[in-house]
């Protein structure tokens, strides 16, 4: 599996996309970076979008993308997969006819309920939506491969028990996890639904097998020294921070 990280900040700035992670060109996971990165060749190869909350930072290529479909392609179809919570606010807040226009409408675009505990084959994977601890509904997927090779990507997430028990089964060969605050700031992130390095070094001791490799993302930019620092500090084998436009390979 060959994972392109279009983006992986918590925050925009200049040189710093917002999270959108790519599989095999086609299965996108979160949204907020495609058209500012992907050429219009590419963009057109991206069929199937699964979102793992309704925060604009995860949704905010969704209506760029489809309007670069529309004037260009037809033809082309775009599914956008998620809870129903998460796809209800798409439809409400997004996409429907005042802040941007409701492609569903016009089938160009189809959303997708699916549901926490139920998996959908997609070509050569299987895709299961995982409940997240956010401030908002979320889910993360985990995404196995036909040689049971398998990455698990939380989007945003806080502590969670629960995850990581409706894991316990799964070994996952990569972890794409959230860090977005500094040690300092845990309060913070307690109350919106985030991670510091030192939990997320709690996070981890939950999990029953420890991943081959865990790529931290979501750092905000205004503390990237510290928390690169902090994560350093924990001397966890296989820890690094994801960089965008990098390739993970599984």
């Amino acid at each position: 599996m060959k994972i392109k990280v279009l983006g992986c900040s918590g925050a925009e700035f200049p040189g710093h996309n917002l999270p959108s992670f790519l599989l095999d060109g086609r299965i996108l996971f979160d949204a907020g970076s495609i058209t500012n990165v992907l050429d219009e060749k590419d963009q057109l190869k991206v069929e199937n979008i699964f979102i793992t909350h309704s925060h604009l930072d995860h949704v905010k290529g969704i209506p760029f993308l489809l309007d670069n479909v529309t004037i260009r392609n037809r033809q082309h179809k775009v599914n956008v997969f998620s809870i129903s919570s998460i796809i209800k606010a798409i439809k409400k807040n997004l996409l429907n006819s005042l802040v941007w226009p409701d492609f569903a409408h016009k089938g160009i675009l189809k959303l997708r309920e699916i549901k926490t505990g139920q998996s959908i084959k997609m070509g050569d994977y299987t895709i299961s939506p995982v409940r997240v601890n956010h401030s908002v509904p979320a889910v993360g997927y985990l995404v196995e491969d036909k040689k049971k090779r398998c990455f698990f990507y939380t989007g945003d997430t806080g502590p969670s028990g629960e995850t990581w028990k409706n894991l316990e089964r799964k070994e996952i060969h990569c972890l794409i996890i959230e860090v977005t605050f500094p040690n300092r700031m845990e309060e913070t992130a307690l109350k919106t639904g985030h991670l510091t390095p030192q939990l997320l070094k709690k996070e981890i001791l939950k999990i029953k097998y420890t991943p081959e490799k865990i790529c931290v993302s979501h750092l905000k930019p205004q503390y990237f020294k510290t928390i690169k620092s902090e994560l350093q500090k924990l001397k966890m084998n296989g820890l690094r921070i994801l960089r965008d436009r990098e390739t993970i390979e599984i």
